[in-house]
């Protein structure tokens, strides 16, 4: 069973500071990179199916919002996305003037290295540059390193 878990960040306060570890970097989406944005998903998701067509059904078809808003953490010794994540917006009538983190993942060789952190500092400071002041996600109850994670952060549980 898939239950769903929204969590919410009330402000964009305080936000931890993005500490990569040596050998990684961050970058925006480029073009041909929603190939590799599904690759990481099906190498990191147990749970969702992941197709080709997940990608645009997810963020749309405009890649100035693609480059703005999606990230990749790179293994700099091999030049590869190994993890990626969204600082999207919210699209449903309540949440439409939050900030969305969306569709975090990490390969599995990589994970356990504590690079989600980074990676999640990075997205929750875009929001902020991007004029988001405070953020939601959702999530399944079948994550729990993820919802730890994202309670470090500052995320709770919304009822």
């Amino acid at each position: 069973m898939n239950s769903e878990i929204i969590m919410v960040r009330h402000n964009l306060d305080d936000l931890p500071p993005v500490n990569l570890a040596g050998g990684f970097s961050l970058r925006f989406h480029g073009p041909g990179d929603d190939m590799q944005w599904v690759q990481i998903q099906q190498l990191s998701d147990q749970i969702n199916v992941i197709t080709s067509q997940l990608f645009p059904d997810q963020f749309g078809r405009d890649p100035t919002a693609w480059s703005q808003r999606i990230l990749y953490l790179v293994d700099d010794f091999n030049g590869q996305p190994v993890g990626t994540i969204a600082a999207w917006y919210g699209e449903e009538d309540q949440w439409k003037s939050w900030g969305r983190i969306h569709w975090v993942a990490v390969i599995p060789e990589y994970q356990g290295r504590g690079l989600s952190k980074p990676l999640l500092a990075a997205a929750l400071r875009r929001l902020r540059a991007l004029g988001h002041s405070r953020a939601y996600l959702t999530t399944s109850a079948q994550r729990p390193a993820a919802l730890h994670l994202y309670k470090c952060f500052g995320f709770r549980e919304y009822t």
